[in-house]
């Protein structure tokens, strides 16, 4: 994926994950963050990636041992499915190996979220 608004400190930070599979993972929810919000910034706060529209903060990706944690901010007015945790500010769906998330349903979630800010 070649962006302009691509940081070289987040492909560096996906690229350096360990397992294979939440390398793969992280760039398709980058990518699926790419097409939902065309004009995000992204950048590397609190030693992970974060996504911002209009300077605001709109997801994060945020890895673990065991999973990709995907976190949508400013979720306030919107009904999450089942599988999604948080406060009102932030709702975020854990994601282990082997599960094949539904970036359709995340990037709706996402486009939702984010056309406040």
């Amino acid at each position: 994926m070649v962006n302009e608004v691509t940081n070289e400190e987040v492909t560096s930070f996906i690229e350096n994950l360990g397992p294979q599979w939440q390398i793969e993972l992280s760039k398709r929810l980058r990518e699926m963050v790419h097409q939902t919000i065309p004009s995000v910034e992204e950048r590397i706060q609190y030693k992970k990636p974060h996504f911002l529209k209009n300077g605001h903060y709109a997801a994060v990706i945020s890895p673990s041992k065991d999973a990709i944690a995907f976190m949508i901010m400013n979720p306030s007015e919107i009904e999450f499915p089942k599988g999604f945790e948080g406060p009102p500010e932030r709702k975020w769906i854990k994601i282990k190996e082997g599960a094949a998330p539904d970036y359709a349903l995340l990037g709706s979630l996402l486009s939702q979220a984010s056309q406040a800010l």
